[in-house]
């Protein structure tokens, strides 16, 4: 990859504009590979997936029932017809014989001549006959042929993140490999000698890696193979290894904290030694620092080191540059505007992200409240959420206003 073209601005960035100079420089693979449609889940489709069947291929009943011909039909009180046939799914029955009903069961072929089906809880057998309630309606309870797919009809587009209803319109229409983009390798490591392992004993001064866990995770949801490379002491010469090591490995390299300026921060250092950096101020809360550049010609991304500043950042800035260069396009988090349960009443210099959950209010309509403790080092703040609640800069609220809500389902996967 070729060496990132730096931001020079003195002031801060706005949360659009650092998040475009991201996806400007978010080059996607070009690696292609054919797996497995039952394999495929969080793969992103490389080339459009084109139907060569008509689904349903036939005229199908939707309802276990008698398919009938609307013309034998008493407009007024029940009719009695003789059963001529009997139809199950996966076999096809005989033109129907006028006058008469054919026994018919969901996704079984509608004979010829018939032109509805009528529920069996509407009808009553009576020996070889059968007893139908009501008038049927022309097409009632059918399902036309190519209603769904017609054939040559694209049912994926390129850029497509592969998903369970993905895999099954795939699986319709039997296509049993598709082609994807290879997983993007995600290299990532963590500096600091005041972190730890979870299972470890802490010293005074220490705490554990959360962040690792975090990230990790994220990146697995997003489907991207990790390359764990664990902690590094605070030594410039370890840092370079390692940033060396995982720059020659991956397609990305992501680490949270070290990037500041100082004395035991060697990861800023390590990559200008190696690469070249830009250093952001974000007019956002949390995580206004971040970092991107190239180590050895590999993107790399520094984010901030507190725990829900690390959760945030990842969410609105690698997430998107990820997805781009998997290959998606539509990238954007949905939204949606939810009433206030909250007051804020000071007015913001920088875009604010409140970690919210959302709830039923008494007069039964949805409402979004807010955690108590807004700080950028409380975790729990991102369990007990379902989402964020996104201010504009300067933007106040009060209870019962509209305000932009971000769902979490929406920013991790």
């Amino acid at each position: 990859m070729s060496e990132t073209k730096p931001v020079t601005k003195s002031s801060m960035l706005s949360v659009d504009e650092a998040l475009s100079y991201l996806l400007e420089q978010a080059k996607p693979l070009a690696e292609v590979e054919a797996v497995e449609t039952i394999a495929a889940l969080g793969r992103v489709l490389a080339e459009p997936l084109r139907s060569q069947l008509t689904v349903p291929p036939l005229d199908n009943s939707s309802m276990d029932g008698y398919a009938v011909r609307v013309a034998d039909m008493n407009v007024a009180g029940p009719t009695r017809l003789p059963v001529s046939q009997r139809i199950a799914a996966g076999h096809v029955g005989q033109a129907l014989i006028p006058g008469t009903a054919a026994r018919i069961f969901t996704g079984a072929p509608m004979p010829p001549g018939a032109d509805a089906v009528v529920m069996q809880e509407e009808c009553t057998a009576d020996g070889d006959d059968v007893v139908i309630s009501r008038m049927a309606r022309a097409g009632e309870n059918i399902r036309r042929a190519g209603e769904d797919i017609q054939a040559g009809a694209q049912i994926l587009a390129a850029g497509t993140r592969i998903g369970p209803g993905e895999m099954g319109l795939a699986a319709s229409v039997g296509i049993a490999r598709i082609p994807v983009y290879r997983k993007l390798r995600v290299a990532t490591f963590y500096t600091g000698d005041e972190i730890v392992m979870p299972g470890e004993p802490l010293a005074p001064g220490q705490i554990y890696n959360s962040n690792r866990y975090s990230l990790t995770g994220l990146l697995q949801s997003m489907g991207c193979e990790v390359i764990e490379l664990g902690n590094v002491p605070d030594n410039l010469d370890e840092t370079v290894r390692v940033l060396s090591k995982a720059a020659q490995q991956a397609d990305l390299v992501i680490t949270s904290g070290g990037v500041s300026v100082g004395e035991e921060d060697h990861v800023k250092a390590a990559v200008e030694q190696v690469g070249q950096l830009n250093m952001w101020r974000i007019a956002m809360k949390p995580g206004k620092p971040l970092a991107f550049g190239t180590a050895l010609g590999t993107p790399f991304i520094g984010l901030p080191g507190n725990p829900v500043s690390t959760f945030v950042t990842f969410c609105l800035f690698v997430r998107p540059f990820i997805l781009r260069r998997q290959g998606v396009w539509e990238i954007a988090p949905k939204h949606f505007n939810v009433r206030a349960d909250f007051v804020w009443p000071k007015a913001g210099a920088r875009r604010e992200y409140l970690r919210a959950r959302l709830q039923q209010g008494e007069d039964g309509m949805v409402g979004v409240s807010i955690y108590p403790n807004q700080s950028s080092g409380v975790l729990t703040s991102v369990v007990w959420g379902d989402g964020l609640v996104d201010l504009a800069v300067g933007e106040t609220v009060q209870p019962g206003q509209p305000v932009r809500f971000i769902p979490f389902s929406e920013l991790t996967r």
